[in-house]
């Protein structure tokens, strides 16, 4: 039925980015997208504001955003099977009304237990999100769906970069509780668009006594999938970088002011170069593995992040760093399109959505350990310390890809 729904919802060549039924969808689910982004990503430039209201350590800090990226991994498998039996509209709205009383909650935390109950409501909203969003703009688009993607992924970074700036803004007039007030209301403002834009009717689920023989049966398809050496391969590469990527987007700024002696509005700056540089270079990546290899593009890129990680731990002087930081975004931010690529192109068209949802489960998750890792080794040794095995990770995972792209 949902299928049907689906099907009906997108006409021959009506694949318009910015008007029609189509875009219209593409602007909601890009800017919850956006907004989604910007209320996790904001944590990371306030964190040591943060740390220093809640009076919590490192490790407590980077404890609550592995968490939050924790249950948002874990639910991109169940939110990816979920949105191929009933509709993708059931599944976006109730992530962006948990994300509401999740942020919500973050925002009016008086001790760090409640912190981490809106960490945790936060995560599993934003775990109800993505796939489904991807999952109908596939629906809605096929001719136009790398330009769609392509939309929808930029959106993600400008969440980024709109983070870096909100929190800068904030701290110099208010309390950091107050960052997440605009992230609730546009939320809130998606959630009536897609109610009242989308032409698919919710559906909730049924109880099914088989329901847990069905899901095992689900995984166990999938996995088989994934069985090959190449796949396996793939997904420990991604795994590592989702390890450094999760780290980075946690502490880079409270790295760069404990380290480099950044001031917050610098090291936010540092930060917001991330998703500017991202919203380039991801483009110019896809477009290369296109054209050459997908494995030789993203071996590239990693090898680029991993040197500049490097030269970052031992640079110094303000313009070098900040130097460095740009190059090193460039090479961070270019290796997530050619890889989903890749994925997306191995997975059968009826079970999309549960496959991609199951491999961002893996490495998101396993991603999700990464400022947990920061927080308790900056705590017990240094930063410097925890930011170089984040350099170990990235050798790993580029060494894999190269041997990805030596038996392509």
């Amino acid at each position: 039925m949902a299928d049907e729904l689906r099907n009906s919802d997108r006409l021959p060549n009506d694949e318009r980015l910015v008007t029609g039924y189509s875009g219209r969808l593409l602007l909601a689910v890009s800017l919850g997208w956006a907004m989604i982004q910007t209320g996790r990503l904001v944590l990371s430039p306030m964190l040591p504001t943060v740390m220093d209201s809640l009076d919590i350590t490192e490790f407590q800090a980077g404890l609550a955003l592995t968490l939050l990226w924790g249950l948002y991994a874990l639910g991109q498998y169940p939110s990816g099977r979920l949105s191929d039996r009933l509709s993708r509209k059931s599944l976006l709205a109730a992530g962006l009304a948990l994300l509401v009383v999740g942020f919500a909650a973050l925002a009016s935390a008086p001790t760090y237990s409640a912190f981490l109950l809106g960490a945790a409501i936060v995560g599993t909203g934003a775990g109800l999100y993505p796939t489904p969003a991807r999952a109908l703009l596939s629906d809605l688009f096929v001719a136009r769906r790398g330009q769609a993607f392509g939309l929808h992924t930029a959106s993600g970074d400008s969440g980024g970069a709109v983070a870096a700036g909100l929190a800068v803004g904030v701290l110099a007039v208010a309390t950091w509780r107050v960052a997440f007030l605009p992230v609730i209301l546009v939320l809130v403002t998606v959630l009536v668009l897609l109610h009242r834009w989308s032409r698919e009717t919710y559906t909730r689920p049924g109880f099914d006594a088989n329901a847990g023989r069905i899901v095992l049966r689900d995984l166990g398809v999938t996995a088989r999938r994934f069985g090959n050496r190449r796949t396996v391969a793939l997904i420990v590469a991604y795994s590592l970088y989702a390890f450094v990527w999760q780290s980075v987007a946690g502490f880079l700024p409270t790295f760069l002011q404990t380290v480099k002696g950044f001031s917050p509005a610098l090291a936010g700056g540092g930060f917001a170069a991330l998703f500017v540089v991202g919203a380039l270079v991801k483009p110019l990546s896809g477009s290369l593995g296109d054209r050459i290899s997908r494995p030789v593009v993203a071996a590239g890129a990693l090898t680029l992040a991993a040197t500049t990680l490097a030269a970052l731990l031992l640079a110094s002087g303000t313009l070098a760093i900040a130097g460095i930081v740009v190059v090193f975004a460039a090479g961070l931010m270019a290796y997530p399109p050619v890889m989903q690529a890749f994925l997306m192109d191995a997975f059968p068209d009826g079970s999309m959505g549960g496959d991609l949802g199951a491999t961002r489960t893996v490495y998101i998750g396993l991603g999700s350990l990464g400022p947990t890792y920061v927080g308790f080794v900056a705590g017990r040794v240094s930063y410097v310390t925890a930011f170089a095995g984040l350099l170990g990770c990235l050798v790993v995972s580029a060494a894999v890809v190269v041997w990805l792209a030596r038996t392509e």
